[in-house]
């Protein structure tokens, strides 16, 4: 993974995500072109101060991480699992995390385009250490496994 990103201030690693990722042309290793929407930022590298969960604090931890999004989403020996889906209380191939070093998840929204190809949203990247356990459980993401999710 690329080294901790040190930068002067929040405004800066905004700055850095959209010039770096947004308007970048991501893809995963396996060819899923990732979208990255400035909006996602605030959920993305922000975190809960308290148990109301409202994503309040600026977190360096996920911040100084952020060049290690597109180095992993390339990664052919990155972890690639099913994801959460909360309303359904199940795992789901629409959702793919992927995992790397450290405990680093990156948790993307697939969907198909008109011409069946998959592309992703970016959702959020954390580093998982209460929950890595449990996202370690979940099913491995297949494509085989999305097109008989959706």
């Amino acid at each position: 993974m690329p080294p901790l990103l040190v930068l002067e201030d929040e405004d800066a690693y905004r700055q850095h995500f959209v010039r770096t990722l947004c308007r970048a042309q991501i893809e995963t290793h396996d060819g899923i072109r990732v979208y990255f929407s400035p909006a996602t930022f605030d959920h993305a590298f922000f975190e809960s101060s308290d148990r109301r969960g409202a994503d309040d604090v600026f977190s360096m931890s996920r911040a100084e991480r952020m060049d290690w999004i597109a180095a992993a989403l390339a990664d052919r020996n990155a972890l690639c699992l099913q994801g959460w889906d909360k309303h359904t209380q199940s795992y789901s191939a629409k959702r793919r995390i992927t995992v790397v070093v450290q405990d680093f998840v990156i948790v993307l929204a697939l969907s198909t385009k008109r011409n069946g190809q998959l592309k992703a949203n970016f959702v959020t990247c954390f580093k998982a250490e209460n929950s890595f356990v449990k996202i370690r459980q979940s099913p491995r993401w297949t494509r085989e496994a999305y097109d008989n999710d959706v």
